[in-house]
């Protein structure tokens, strides 16, 4: 295992495809795995700009521990359009230790080859990352 300062080295493809995300709004969402055998975080899953957040939450798996990264729109309260990029570590309760382990500790280095996230959250069920707290957080 990589050591726990520096955690898991970072495919190329994640940060091409999350410039895409970020410059040309190419995804609306963009799932990360971490591949232990190969000591890499990876993309797992791109959501075309056309799917909904029920598409990207649905993406998430129930047992095992993910990054995601999600463009969020929304209109403020002066009526303006926007969007905010959000970091999702997701880590269920039901997730194998060791993988919450790895996760935990490669998430800092993750992010910050990520350079453009604007808010992160940190959830462990469904109701930490629902559209009510993205759109708390937004503002």
């Amino acid at each position: 295992m990589a050591n726990a300062a520096s955690g898991m080295a970072v495919h190329d493809e994640c940060k091409l495809k999350f410039l895409d995300l970020k410059a040309k709004r190419t995804f609306r969402f963009i799932v990360f795995k971490i591949e232990e055998k190969q000591k890499q975080v990876i993309v797992e899953k791109l959501g075309d700009p056309t799917q909904s957040y029920e598409d990207f939450s649905a993406s998430l798996p129930a047992d095992e521990c993910r990054y995601a990264v999600y463009d969020f729109d929304f209109v403020t309260v002066e009526n303006c359009q926007k969007s905010r990029i959000f970091f999702i570590a997701w880590s269920p309760d039901t997730a194998r230790v060791r993988s919450k382990m790895i996760y935990a500790s490669s998430k800092d280095r993750f992010k910050r080859e990520l350079d453009g996230i604007q808010t992160e959250l940190q959830a462990s069920d469904p109701t930490e990352m629902g559209l009510d707290v993205f759109r708390s957080r937004a503002n």
